[in-house]
């Protein structure tokens, strides 16, 4: 497998394009954006720092912070590091319209926290989601709709 310093270059370039389209400002000197990603993404500032001077290649929980700040899968940024191949973690597979994934459904509870929602608002949206995802439910809401439209 090539090493860190193989895939450095194009992959802080990769990096800094999202970075910059997330606005964090990382160009001028007290633009804070640097700082800013780092308090967002729960690492230290040399992280970012090393990575966008190309001196090091995050670590993993470095990696998972920034996949999370800049809002994209920890699957991308671990094969765009070369840490992994698209072998390694294929893609799921993608579900023909209308028909739901194999395997255990995910709950509302465990929808919120892979989503990332505050503890403050986690009651409110799994209120809701269940409103939209129990088939009885679903049901009593279209009619609904239906009676009042």
């Amino acid at each position: 497998m090539p090493s860190d310093a193989d895939h450095i270059e194009e992959f802080a370039d990769w990096i800094e394009g999202l970075m910059r389209g997330r606005g964090y400002d990382i160009d001028s000197p007290r633009g804070g954006g640097k700082s800013k990603l780092a308090d967002d993404a729960g690492v230290h500032r040399a992280a970012i720092t090393r990575l966008l001077q190309r001196q090091s290649m995050p670590d993993l929980e470095t990696m998972r912070g920034l996949a999370r700040a800049l809002g994209i899968p920890v699957r991308d940024v671990l094969v765009r590091s070369g840490k992994l191949t698209e072998d390694d973690l294929p893609r799921p597979d993608a579900h023909a319209p209308g028909t739901a994934p194999a395997g255990p459904r995910m709950t509302a509870a465990q929808a919120a926290d892979a989503l990332g929602i505050p503890d403050h608002l986690k009651a409110a949206f799994i209120q809701v989601t269940e409103q939209f995802t129990r088939p009885d439910r679903a049901a009593d809401l279209g009619a609904g709709d239906r009676a009042t439209g």
